[in-house]
């Protein structure tokens, strides 16, 4: 069966990366199948580590670049403080050059860390855009997933689903069904029913009827004796990858299942944590005597510790799965962290940025060579202008005894002498020339060189 298309995100770029990735998480999925594991926990584990490790060389660089960035900062504020207080044009140009020459120096760009962000920022949303979406892009749970849409269409074209009076339901069907009103509508009720809760689904399958129905001879949905294939996928440790934390911590302490309880409350609790430590092991900017630069790091420390706050609070309130996936990624970036910087610091900073000098005194002397060639071509042109201009300004004299009346002046003459040979030798009355004609247009240069030579 083909994999489903139409849930898949279409943002752009976002979309093209997610499609990707999507592939990615397909194949794991496709291969802990063959050897009986499959589960979406598991999965976006896989996943994670594939993509961080993938990510390890953009990884690497951002982080020598942080690290030289550390090394040029006192640089960088000592051109601060050599022209404090002067803005004029002279002294801004100024500065500017010398802080270019010292990016120069250790080889790195002012947008260097932006460029680094803007890579990653598309992967990071598609990465959330395939966990999300996971029927959209792997196969296998689509197409379990399909069967379910396939009867309730059926049934009554997934009235039940928009109109069943159950809020939760409605609520999922609002944020997540509008393929249903789209004409695209069993995507729209894969949609839906990947997003339901354990409890919904329950709801839902009673009204359907859905309990009796298999995918490749194995039940989809679980009964009183039989574990079914969306159970199987989304049990990680005891815990459903399709419901929240809180509604898990409210499922677990209703029938006094304290491990569910447990398991839900670390879900958050562990992404918060190891967002923190992930922020710890990034390299620090140093302290500096630009008040600027200084308001901006306490604004990104305080981001810093806010974030893993936030992080907390998305992952009790989304689903487990997405937590799951932030916490894997945390502990991954960790792990890659902690390797990253054992090789930064093993790096002689002082022979990189004796490279990168060298290298960039060879740029700037090739665009210097280049520079002069220019300004030596230029320079050339405007003495072939100025020559040009110098002949037609001062003809020569014509020697008009030896030639005969309508003889062609000599080679190489201009219009203006053409017109002193012809009127010197009587054959044509300058004053007499043709309106348009040739000698008209030949006089006209001859006396405006002559105005100019009286000038």
């Amino acid at each position: 069966m083909n994999l489903i298309l139409l849930t898949q995100s279409t943002t752009p770029v976002i979309g093209q990366v997610a499609w990707v990735l999507g592939m990615i998480m397909n194949g794991i999925f496709y291969v802990i199948d063959l050897i009986g594991l499959p589960n979406i926990g598991l999965a976006i584990i896989l996943f994670t580590i594939v993509v961080n490790l993938l990510m390890t060389p953009l990884n690497i660089k951002q982080q020598k670049f942080s690290k030289l960035q550390v090394k040029m900062s006192p640089e960088l504020q000592a051109i601060e403080a050599k022209y404090k207080g002067r803005s004029d044009q002279d002294a801004m140009m100024a500065k500017n050059q010398e802080i270019q020459m010292v990016y120069a120096k250790y080889g790195v760009s002012a947008t260097g860390s932006c460029v680094q962000l803007l890579i990653q920022m598309p992967i990071l949303f598609a990465l959330y855009q395939v966990i999300y979406r996971m029927p959209a892009y792997v196969t296998k749970i689509g197409n379990t997933f399909k069967v379910l849409a396939d009867k309730i269409i059926d049934l009554d074209g997934g009235g039940f689903l928009q109109d069943s009076g159950v809020e939760t339901i409605n609520r999922v069907v609002s944020m997540y069904g509008q393929s249903m009103t789209k004409g695209d509508l069993s995507n729209g009720v894969i949609d839906v029913l990947n997003k339901l809760s354990s409890v919904d689904l329950a709801t839902v399958a009673e009204h359907y009827d859905l309990t009796q129905l298999t995918y490749q001879g194995r039940l989809i949905l679980s009964n009183d004796t039989t574990r079914g294939l969306i159970d199987v996928y989304n049990n990680f440790l005891g815990l459903h990858m399709g419901d929240s934390p809180s509604d898990l911590i409210k499922a677990g302490m209703a029938v006094g299942a304290w491990g569910i309880v447990i398991g839900a409350v670390l879900i958050p609790v562990l992404s918060a944590v190891t967002q923190w430590i992930n922020v710890k092991l990034m390299p620090q900017q140093p302290k500096s005597d630009n008040e600027k630069a200084n308001s901006m790091a306490a604004s990104m420390k305080t981001m810093n510790m806010v974030m893993p706050l936030m992080s907390a609070w998305f992952c009790f309130t989304l689903p487990a799965g997405m937590g799951l996936y932030w916490v894997a990624g945390s502990v991954v970036r960790s792990i890659q962290q902690v390797v990253i910087n054992r090789h930064i610091d093993k790096m002689d900073f002082d022979e990189v940025i004796k490279k990168n000098s060298a290298k960039s005194a060879k740029k700037l002397e090739k665009m210097k060579q280049t520079q002069e060639r220019m300004n030596a071509y230029a320079n050339m042109n405007t003495r072939n202008i100025q020559n040009s201009k110098g002949q037609t300004a001062k003809p020569k004299a014509v020697n008009t005894g030896g030639n005969a009346a309508g003889s062609t002046p000599p080679k190489g003459k201009s219009m203006a002498d053409k017109a002193s040979v012809s009127t010197n030798t009587g054959s044509v009355s300058t004053g007499s020339a043709k309106p348009g004609s040739m000698l008209e247009k030949a006089n006209m240069v001859k006396d405006y060189n002559e105005r100019n030579n009286r000038n």
